[in-house]
């Protein structure tokens, strides 16, 4: 059995796609002939102090020689490159999205980031990206050889179908973090503009990732006079997720950019109607025939999308039977960590 090292920043319970992600090929990797021991990295990436940094460096250095390791990209791209080349490991980069791609941040700290990643990618025997729109972009902008780069798309879990709120008001649901790169501003705005139509929406996701802005969008949807229409859950059980896929009428993503958007996976396989952004992969996760499209950031267009949607009842039937035909070619976690494990076994001593 060959045997790796998973190194993850922070709490792998955190909910969010990058950890889930982890977790689930995490669990999968022994059937595929993986021994992996998971190594705990502090929780400041991707902004760690300099002992965060050093005590990072110490626990890989103390790890077996020769067993390759994969660290999540929300360390690997913070980490200074001249460390990383000393280290004696094949090294694996586990690329969710770049970095210094995230919103909110300055100009200056996101082409601080961007070159830093560029500069740490190099030092990678091998690079994995959860979408092909992602690979394609670190190729292009942050040189790395398409060679060492492998698609391992996030795997999805079947569903039974949604059954909608079966009222009045259409249950309109988004999943994801409050952070500014969720576009959760953008669609409060888009929603304020058809209040005289019957719609709720119910935001699912962590509030503690970025505290100020989750107070800047609560305070939105109390200015924008919504919050008897507008629910903040923050983060849920998979219990009471599923309960919301489940009553969902449309699913909604408003992101900037997206390294492949795993919620729009899970709507499909809901077979839910979609409306999505072109923020990075996004574009690409979910088909035309599955989803509305809009502009990342364009509050207009999203709410002409919405409103569509909202109105239209053949074609919110329309989408979701396309979202239903999709789902059911969707990969599995188990195809997800069998790419990866070849990876790691191509470059195991």
């Amino acid at each position: 059995m060959t045997e790796a090292v998973f190194a993850i920043p922070g709490d792998i319970d955190t909910p969010t796609g990058g950890y889930a992600y982890d977790r689930q090929v995490l669990r999968r990797f022994r059937a595929h002939g993986i021994k992996v021991h998971h190594l705990a990295l502090p929780a400041t990436f991707p902004t760690p102090s300099a002992d965060d940094i050093d005590e990072t460096i110490r626990r890989l250095n103390d790890m077996p020689r020769g067993h390759p390791i994969v660290i999540d990209g929300l360390a690997f791209g913070a980490l200074p490159a001249g460390a990383v080349a000393r280290l004696q490991s094949p090294l694996i980069a586990l690329v969710h999205h770049p970095l210094g791609l995230e919103s909110g941040l300055t100009e200056a700290d996101a082409a601080r980031l961007i070159q830093n990643e560029t500069a740490v990618l190099e030092h990678a025997v091998a690079v994995i990206v959860t979408s092909s729109a992602t690979g394609r972009l670190l190729a292009s902008d942050f040189g790395v050889p398409a060679a060492r780069i492998t698609v391992a798309e996030p795997g999805t879990e079947r569903a039974e179908r949604a059954r909608g709120g079966q009222g009045p008001s259409l249950n309109i649901l988004a999943v994801g973090s409050v952070v500014p790169r969720k576009g959760y501003d953008v669609l409060i705005k888009a929603l304020a503009g058809l209040v005289d139509r019957a719609w709720t929406l119910t935001i699912i996701g962590a509030d503690d990732r970025a505290p100020d802005h989750a107070s800047a969008i609560r305070r939105q949807v109390a200015e924008s006079a919504l919050n008897d229409r507008i629910a903040l859950a923050g983060a849920v059980t998979e219990t009471v997720l599923d309960a919301a896929y489940a009553q969902a009428d449309i699913f909604v993503l408003a992101s900037h950019f997206e390294g492949f958007g795993m919620v729009l996976t899970e709507a499909l396989a809901r077979g839910l109607p979609i409306i999505t952004t072109t923020g990075g992969a996004a574009a690409e996760t979910v088909s035309d025939q599955a989803a509305l499209k809009v502009p990342p950031g364009n509050v207009s267009a999203l709410q002409i999308a919405l409103r569509h949607l909202i109105e239209d009842k053949d074609q919110r039937r329309a989408l979701a039977d396309q979202a239903w035909r999709e789902a059911q070619s969707l990969p599995g976690w188990d195809d997800t960590a069998r790419i990866i494990s070849g990876v790691i076994k191509s470059h195991a001593a």
